[in-house]
């Protein structure tokens, strides 16, 4: 079924191109060429199986590429990039040529894709010549030429920041298996993996000065003692698990956006796909986008912010979960409370203060509310493709909220480490809406 939506958009985009090659160039539904894009990256990321925090990266620099390209089709829109840590100066449009700037935006998209990097490039590629060749046929050779090659050259100078973010040097750094020092992270069931990204607070943030820029105060002080803040915290967890709602079980599967869960059946294991957090927050985007009818570089600003807002959240809590390593509640649940206790949600393997999906969609409903508005009622099917699930919220917010508190209902996170998260996360959303000058 998702193969043959993909091909309808593709399809639709192909008439309307088709349709409008001898009238003028402002109505063809740029938009959409846009969506499809960034709905064609996350299904290559799905099929991949990134980890959160990288499938941020490559959704921060694709979408970052096509806003500087198709900026250029509104004047006054002014440059993200240029305010974000570590750009030089991107390649400008040739005065008095004329460009199919969304064209450019697809082709900067895909070359920035290609490089940061993507497995299924075969399926890239195809995607991309299915869309290029689309264009082709309703311009002159020249426009084609001119657009396709400023898209290159501005997909070829955000990769140059990308090339010295310090990416690749960690990819080779040493595994973390975590400590058995009490109160600290070690790998959990049911297949005890060792630390995720353990070294992704080294990457170069976007907007944030430092990965630590607004590291949170520390959790609570490890105790055995059942008065304790320490040990009321694991309780409250072990509780909650064993009397959820159909409601809280309904709330911590829907955010679940475990991109890669393990399965077991006897001796048999396989491993379920889903969309990664920031990929349910990028659904979220395109949702806004479309119903507000926002045009193609409205659209892609909020696919520029909001994974940006996701890539810096990420480096930013994996700096606070790697710096003070703390343990995961089935660790202590399984020591002291019952031993055949597990988390109603596959508990991921990295430490667990602070919760990343907290602050991940702290920063992107900041980011959303800023460009769409506070109380923005929306159906959320975004990730109805892949585990058959929608729910309305009445703001970005609310829908970060409840995010946040399904990993408490999911048995994975501690409270404080949601509500702290969440708090992180905002502070980091309105970070970058400060030096990219949406807001003040």
């Amino acid at each position: 079924m998702k193969k043959i939506i993909i091909n309808c958009q593709i399809l639709f985009i192909s008439i309307i191109l088709f349709s409008c090659s001898q009238k003028p160039q402002n109505k063809i539904n740029d938009a959409d060429v846009i969506h499809a894009n960034v709905n064609k990256l996350t299904e290559i990321i799905i099929y991949d199986v990134f980890t959160p925090p990288v499938a941020a990266r490559i959704y921060a620099y694709t979408s970052l590429a096509a806003y500087e390209a198709i900026r250029h089709s509104k004047p006054g829109s002014e440059s993200i990039a240029e305010k974000l840590h570590g750009f030089t100066p991107l390649p400008q449009p040739e005065k008095d040529k004329k460009y199919n700037f969304t064209l450019a935006a697809t082709k900067a998209f895909c070359t920035v894709a290609f490089n940061v990097r993507i497995f299924s490039d075969t399926v890239l590629h195809k995607y991309e010549d299915s869309i290029v060749n689309v264009f082709k046929e309703s311009m002159p050779q020249d426009e084609y030429d001119r657009s396709i090659e400023f898209g290159k050259n501005i997909g070829t100078a955000i990769l140059k920041r990308a090339g010295g973010d310090m990416y690749k040097e960690t990819r080779g750094m040493s595994k973390y298996l975590g400590s058995d020092a009490d109160g600290k992270w070690q790998p959990t069931p049911p297949d005890y993996f060792d630390g995720v990204e353990p070294y992704y607070r080294l990457i170069k943030p976007f907007s944030l000065d430092t990965s630590s820029q607004f590291r949170p105060m520390p959790p609570p002080a490890f105790s055995k003692d059942t008065n304790s803040v320490f040990y009321k915290m694991v309780k409250e967890v072990y509780t909650v698990s064993e009397n959820l709602s159909e409601e809280q079980k309904t709330i911590a599967s829907y955010w679940d956006d475990n991109p890669f869960v393990m399965q077991h059946s006897g001796h048999l294991m396989f491993a379920n796909k889903k969309i990664t957090p920031g990929g349910h927050w990028m659904g979220i985007t395109t949702i806004a986008s479309r119903k507000t009818n926002a045009d193609a570089v409205k659209t892609a600003q909020a696919y520029s912010l909001t994974s940006i807002a996701l890539l810096d959240a990420f480096i930013s809590c994996w700096d606070a979960k790697y710096f003070y390593e703390y343990v995961r509640p089935i660790t202590l649940i399984n020591g002291w409370m019952n031993r055949e206790w597990n988390s109603y949600l596959q508990t991921p393997p990295f430490p667990e203060y602070t919760s990343g999906h907290s602050t991940i969609s702290g920063a992107s409903a900041e980011v959303l509310t800023s460009l769409f508005g506070d109380n923005f009622a929306f159906h959320d099917n975004s990730d109805s493709a892949y585990i058959g699930m929608t729910r309305d919220f009445t703001s970005f917010r609310q829908a970060a909220a409840e995010a946040s508190v399904s990993r408490l209902y999911g048995g994975i996170h501690y409270r404080l480490s949601l509500d702290t998260g969440l708090a992180h996360g905002a502070m980091v959303g309105k970070n970058l809406l400060v030096k990219t000058g949406i807001s003040k």
